[in-house]
């Protein structure tokens, strides 16, 4: 999923320090979080990402770290979990940088109008989300990562469903269930072989395993979005709409096949376990040499504004770029903020990497999971206990891989006691864990996936159907005891 970036070591003691935490004390923090991001969305609405939410992030881990102070947490151990943390963090927010320059590129190159024209012409809206949906699971079982997926195909279905006059949120919302079902099933995945490993699993018997609750998910939410697109048909995009914005792009570009090379250069490097950073970086290139070989005109007319060619592959790399059509529509599409735009969604993960880590190096954390551990009273209310773990480490450390490393670490021997398979375990972590980090605003997967498609975080979470109702087949797999697998007894007796 987020490439390359893995957590600090846990200490195998952590699990027993803090162990005398008031639960109170421990959940404080959360809720003043929780209420100041409350405040900001109802005062600021979608513009809350602009600072308000980052600053709450901050005020939330002062309080944590306030109360861990008084505690006689030493500040020293504090502030290098903090500093861990961003640190496990910086590879997402180099490849953030690298997306906002190669969408500047692409814009200015013509690989993105290319991909917008010749998509209307392939795209019928009727099935226009659920195709979103298909092609990203394709594209993700084959890369192995979510966020690379919705880097590249997911920006160019992001622009045609604009141009379709579909809901952002709701394309944002298909491409990346389909994202996050690719991603869980590949074993290129780096989650999924975490999963795996963390639990102890081999991973192709954790993938099948996985695919029993991940298959019927993926296929209720194609029929839902199916259903959809069928019943929204074309929203404002009638054929002498898309004629006619085919017509301006053809007018202000220079159009040819030959541009979908510059993606599908990118995609072969990933497929080919090439880092997603010097992926990025090659497409970023390619795009800048498109504009000066196919897009010279339009070079012209913008050195007029920036005063060279080099002055405008530089400011569509680092800056902010448009280039005006007359058409409201593309408009909208056709601007770019590069790197400096993806500043604020950056600013968000530091700020929740910084919280994360006073939740851990106070113990906070540990305390809340270990009375959810408490109150397991049968199989399903184990699984129930994991998943909720998931999402709450999902929340407070802000960081996905956490959010399977913490729960397989803490549940490892509950499972076994209760003569449950790893497996059960290493699912639970995926469907409870991997899919609901980009549901989170703050978290590292949210706010990625956030800042490349432009969409708000609470805007397609709604939409993102997959990672809704993964969680929800789990639980139901265990409650109804679905092909639970065994083993041989459980080595303590259970209620």
């Amino acid at each position: 999923m987020q490439e390359n970036t893995t957590p600090g070591a846990a200490h195998s003691e952590a699990e027993e320090v803090h162990a005398d935490r008031s639960l109170w004390l421990a959940l404080l923090p959360l809720f003043v979080l929780f209420g100041l991001l409350g405040l900001n969305v109802a005062l600021y609405g979608d513009d809350s990402l602009s600072g308000a939410n980052q600053t709450a992030l901050i005020l939330a881990a002062a309080v944590a770290a306030g109360i861990g102070l008084y505690l006689r947490v030493p500040w020293v151990d504090i502030q290098e979990k903090m500093l861990e943390n961003i640190r496990a963090a910086t590879p997402a927010i180099l490849i953030l940088f690298m997306v906002g320059a190669l969408v500047g590129t692409w814009l200015i190159g013509g690989i993105v109008p290319t991909m917008i024209y010749y998509g209307l012409q392939i795209f019928n809206p009727a099935i226009f989300i659920v195709s979103c949906c298909i092609l990203t699971a394709i594209a993700s079982i084959v890369i192995g990562s979510s966020w690379s997926t919705s880097a590249t195909i997911g920006v160019a279905l992001m622009s045609i469903g604009y141009t379709l006059g579909f809901n952002p949120g709701l394309v944002a919302g298909a491409i990346i269930s389909g994202a996050y079902f690719g991603d869980k099933m590949s074993p290129l995945s780096d989650t999924t072989n975490l999963a795996s490993g963390v639990t102890g699993v081999d991973l192709f018997t954790h993938i099948r395993y996985l695919s029993r609750t991940s298959v019927p998910s993926i296929l209720i939410t194609l029929v839902i979005y199916l259903l959809i697109g069928f019943y929204l048909g074309t929203p404002t995009a009638q054929d002498s709409t898309t004629a006619e914005t085919q017509a301006v792009l053809a007018e202000r570009f220079n159009l040819s096949p030959l541009l979908l090379f510059v993606p599908f250069t990118v995609i072969f490097l990933i497929v080919k376990r090439v880092p997603a950073l010097p992926a990025l970086f090659v497409g970023t290139v390619l795009g800048a040499l498109a504009a000066l070989i196919l897009q010279y005109p339009l070079l012209a007319e913008l050195s007029d504004t920036y005063g060279g060619n080099y002055q405008v592959i530089m400011q569509a790399v680092y800056g902010s770029i448009a280039l005006p059509t007359n058409n409201v529509v593309l408009d909208e599409l056709l601007q770019s903020g590069g790197m400096a735009g993806m500043l604020n969604t950056i600013w968000l993960i530091i700020s929740a990497m910084m919280f994360g880590g006073v939740m851990e190096a106070t113990g906070f954390l540990q305390k809340i999971t270990r009375v959810l551990i408490s109150r397991v009273r049968s199989n399903a209310g184990l699984v129930a206990a994991t998943g909720g773990t998931c999402l709450l480490t999902n929340v407070s450390a802000s960081d996905q891989y956490l959010s399977v490393v913490v729960p397989g670490r803490m549940f490892t021997n509950a499972y076994k006691n209760r003569g449950l398979a790893p497996e059960n375990l290493s699912r639970t972590l995926e469907d409870c864990g991997t899919v609901t980090s980009v549901l989170v605003p703050w978290n590292t997967c949210g706010a990625f996936h956030a800042g490349v498609l432009g969409v708000a975080t609470l805007s397609y979470a709604p939409w993102a159907l997959f990672c809704l109702i993964s969680p929800f087949m789990t639980l139901f797999f265990a409650w109804a005891q679905i092909k639970i697998a065994k083993t041989e007894e459980p080595i303590v007796a259970v209620s």
